[in-house]
């Protein structure tokens, strides 16, 4: 009697399946990386020891009791506006420099804001540095 079975399995390993999985995550890794690219140029800036002024800037500051200032002149909320285009003048290249008071409410500042982007001043938000 022959007792031998007849399926006998090879006992040799095939890679082929293997290599193409690996092919396949090769190819996600570079498709994704190609897109995840940083839109900046590598360059090593000057270091400066001074700050720069703008000489061209009109300040408007609001203090913790809501009071609206303009280069240390005092202003009323209603004339800010026709405060802001006097001491800004003609010339339309001029910032506003908002500096306002950490405790100050958020409307007031976004009425100088309203007021910069209906009249199409440049503004800058001053803050506080670490």
């Amino acid at each position: 009697m022959n007792l031998r079975g007849r399926n006998k399995v090879d006992p040799s390993f095939n890679m082929s399946s293997m290599t193409d999985i690996v092919f396949l995550l090769l190819i996600f890794f570079m498709l994704t990386s190609t897109l995840v690219t940083v839109s900046a140029i590598d360059v090593l800036l000057p270091k400066a020891g001074g700050k720069t002024e703008n000489s061209k800037s009109v300040a408007v500051s609001i203090n913790s009791k809501s009071q609206f200032y303009i280069d240390k002149t005092l202003v009323s909320s209603a004339n800010l506006e026709k405060e802001i285009l006097k001491s800004v003048g003609s010339d339309k290249k001029k910032t506003i420099v908002i500096r306002g008071d950490q405790d100050v409410a958020y409307k007031n500042v976004m009425k100088v804001i309203d007021i910069a982007n209906k009249n199409k001043l440049k503004m800058i938000l001053a803050v506080k540095g670490k």
